[in-house]
């Protein structure tokens, strides 16, 4: 027992030569472990992970906890974190020789969210698609990181629970899983919608539905002026001018049809006669009388 009935002071470097040994032992039981690896001060650099995070700390009831968790990924004491279906596993080194586990429960978006989350996506489908592409558009922000209407968990969605006997229940082990998770989210966001048990292309084929309808409730109906063909108003305005109208006008005759093409007219010509024509007497000479 350390000054003061607190425990003895141990450097970072002894920790974490500690925790390496402690995943040691735990690969030869458990197999491959999945620690969470944090370079310099900066917990997380992309918009998800650094959303996680400032999420948790806007919520006064876990803000006076997580500082200590901060230090701990820091450090390297987060030696396993698996991301599942609305719930985190964690194990984190600590002052016991043996790690502690830690269980985080994530509650599902609910459907009353998930009705405001349509609603408010809609006209954002190509920035929608883009998401599945790896890449964040700027104006989902707001739809997003709404705080307690958006996609990021409130307090009351979140359950904590670790084996270490501190009484609090964000307890510095819970704080560092917590923190590993916006780590983590660096390099695999699509985990974020897995833990909410959001279905990005369920969503995405709602608000195409949701626009569709939008669209073909706007279309103008067919005006009360046009009359049909099968209206009876055309035979009474028939009968007063007396020209038929529409469906009680008779068919139009083609150009040829009212003026068929003249035939040409035939010469009737005189039968040859088979007999030989008779030959014309000379005329007689006339004597001059002297």
């Amino acid at each position: 027992m350390g000054y003061g009935g607190f425990p003895p002071y141990v450097s970072v470097a002894a920790r974490r030569a500690k925790a390496l040994r402690q995943a040691e032992k735990l690969k030869k039981k458990l197999g491959n472990l999945e620690p969470v690896a944090v370079a310099g001060r900066t917990l997380a650099k992309s918009w998800w992970g650094k959303s996680w995070n400032q999420n948790l700390e806007r919520y006064s009831d876990f803000a006076n906890r997580l500082p200590r968790g901060r230090s701990y990924l820091s450090n390297g004491m987060v030696l396993d974190l698996r991301i599942e279906k609305e719930m985190i596993k964690g194990i984190v080194a600590g002052t016991a020789s043996t790690p502690y586990q830690i269980t985080i429960r994530i509650q599902a978006i609910s459907g009353l969210a998930w009705k405001r989350l349509v609603e408010k996506a809609m006209g954002k489908i190509e920035t929608l698609q883009s998401l599945l592409s790896g890449k964040f558009p700027e104006d989902l922000k707001d739809l997003f990181f709404a705080k307690d209407s958006g996609l990021f968990p409130a307090p009351n969605e979140i359950k904590l629970d670790c084996s270490c006997p501190d009484w609090a229940t964000m307890c510095k082990h819970v704080a560092a899983v917590l923190y590993g998770v916006g780590a983590r989210m660096d390099t695999a966001p699509e985990l974020f919608f897995t833990l909410r048990g959001v279905n990005m292309d369920a969503l995405i084929s709602q608000v195409a539905k949701k626009e569709t309808e939008k669209l073909l409730s706007k279309q103008p109906a067919k005006s009360s002026r046009i009359i049909q063909h099968s209206d009876n108003r055309l035979s009474d305005i028939s009968a007063l001018f007396g020209v038929p109208l529409a469906a009680d006008a008779p068919p139009v005759a083609s150009a040829e049809a009212r003026n068929p093409p003249k035939r040409p007219r035939k010469v009737a010509t005189k039968p040859k006669s088979s007999k030989p024509k008779p030959k014309k007497k000379p005329s007689p000479k006339t004597r001059n009388v002297i």
